[in-house]
């Protein structure tokens, strides 16, 4: 046995010990997690619930920016996920992220290319650029960012989006330094006044 804390419709929550070391969570006396020394042990796993979790997609068919916000602080990697997305403009397309403080929009590092047009690689320091240039360009993709370091703030970028209506996709790759801890994404342009038009947005984050 172990310590035991069994959740039961019947009597509540009861708690019986030993002196194993481990601690086992029940419920109605099957155990579905045992934690000890060695880590934690998943006795039941329900397909039903995911362990990523989805945001809301937003229509990006209006507004300069599409933001989500309140990203649980024990999250390590998010996935920006583009379909049919398009602005009404030919500004380049940017991803920023930020803390409780608000979006940050300087020292972002990186670089941006079109893949097969023999076009030289860009980087814009105002936030993660995902390159796109023509009003009539159609954007199909992703863009994850991994929290590489918690103690520092160092967060990673990298992205792949292709044209349905071009013969080329989109590679970038980047690095910035959160001051503070990350809750928020914000998806604009370097301009900051192009309007989106056309598609969805949305995020995964684990």
């Amino acid at each position: 046995m172990a310590v035991t804390l069994n959740a039961s419709t019947s009597s509540g929550l009861v708690q019986t010990a030993d002196t194993s070391g481990q601690i086992e969570l029940q419920s109605n006396g099957t155990t579905k997690a045992t934690v000890s020394s060695s880590g934690l042990a998943i006795g039941q796993y329900n397909p039903s619930t995911s362990l990523i979790t989805s945001g809301t997609a937003v229509a990006s068919t209006s507004g300069t920016s599409i933001d989500f916000t309140s990203i649980p602080s024990w999250v390590k990697r998010i996935t920006v996920m583009f379909s049919g997305v398009s602005t009404n403009g030919s500004s380049e397309y940017l991803i920023q992220i930020g803390t409780s403080a608000g979006i940050q929009t300087t020292n972002y590092l990186g670089q941006a290319t079109y893949t097969g047009a023999g076009t030289a690689g860009v980087n814009f320091s105002s936030g993660f650029l995902v390159r796109s240039d023509d009003a009539a360009e159609v954007n199909h993709g992703m863009a994850t960012l991994c929290l590489l370091d918690s103690a520092t703030g160092v967060c990673v970028m990298s992205s792949l989006l292709g044209h349905s209506n071009e013969n080329y996709i989109t590679v970038a790759a980047g690095a910035k330094t959160l001051s503070g801890i990350l809750d928020r994404v914000r998806i604009t342009t370097v301009n900051g006044t192009d309007t989106f038009d056309a598609g969805s947005i949305n995020i995964l984050y684990e």
